[in-house]
């Protein structure tokens, strides 16, 4: 498998991905080929949405302010986590922990990195449904691509960011081994590989997390399972299945 960062300008409101992607994609000397994986941060495909949001617009209310004054934290991005999350599960100093479309995340996906002074950014409000229009704007030009939308988190009891997949058009994100044999003979019984996950995290070491100006990555070569109506709902376990969170519900309600 082979990883390539894709360079662009910086992404405003209103910006064509796609035109941005196959012009980007020229200027660094990549053709972009049927069965690439093209991996976009969610954050551009938000901004090019239109999902910035001018933090001198919003009105905290008592709990954003509780929230922040307890985390160290600006109460009008407080607010917005709150809008945007599903659910607020605590947090630590400048950060709560959250859980947003069936993805524990940080802060509801919203950000201020590489957003403009006074702005914050947030996840596009369906990256299933984002990452399903990309790769049919690119199967009408007669490219079959898949497409992966993705973003950074944290994993627990691990400094550092890895990446999460949150919207998937073209390829299965899971492989399922169970049944599966061991090196003796063994057969797995829970055990599945989350491709598009792994992907994401592969893609984010080229991608970056700050100045690098490189939303985008191409994937070439991946040993995924290409086909249609393959969504990130395969990917999503509910929290009652979940060896983390269904511990730390037991533990949060004793």
């Amino acid at each position: 498998m082979q990883i390539f960062g894709i360079k662009t300008p910086l992404i405003k409101p209103g910006d064509d991905i796609v035109k941005i992607t196959l012009e980007s994609s020229k200027k660094c000397g990549m053709e972009i080929l049927n069965n690439d994986i093209l991996v976009f941060s969610a954050k551009v495909i938000g901004i090019a949405q239109g999902r910035l949001i001018d933090l001198s617009t919003i009105n905290p209310s008592y709990r954003a302010r509780e929230l922040a004054a307890l985390y160290d934290m600006d109460p009008r991005f407080v607010e917005l986590v709150i809008r945007e999350s599903d659910e607020i599960l605590g947090g630590v100093k400048h950060a709560l922990l959250t859980i947003k479309k069936g993805t524990v995340i940080a802060n509801g996906g919203v950000d201020l990195s590489n957003a403009p002074p006074g702005f914050a950014a947030l996840w596009p409000e369906n990256p299933q449904k984002s990452a399903e229009e990309i790769r049919e704007r690119f199967k009408n030009m007669g490219i079959n691509i898949a497409v992966l939308i993705i973003d950074s988190r944290v994993l627990p009891m691990r400094i550092g960011n890895s990446a999460v997949a949150l919207g998937i058009a073209g390829f299965k994100p899971i492989e399922d081994l169970r049944g599966h044999k061991d090196l003796y003979g063994r057969s797995m019984r829970i055990k599945q590989l989350a491709i598009a996950d792994n992907i994401a995290a592969a893609a984010l070491l080229v991608m970056g997390e700050t100045s690098e100006s490189t939303p985008i990555a191409l994937v070439r070569d991946a040993k995924v399972t290409y086909g249609e109506g393959f969504s990130i709902s395969e990917a999503i376990l509910p929290k009652g299945e979940c060896l983390i969170m269904h511990i730390l519900s037991k533990i949060r309600n004793l």
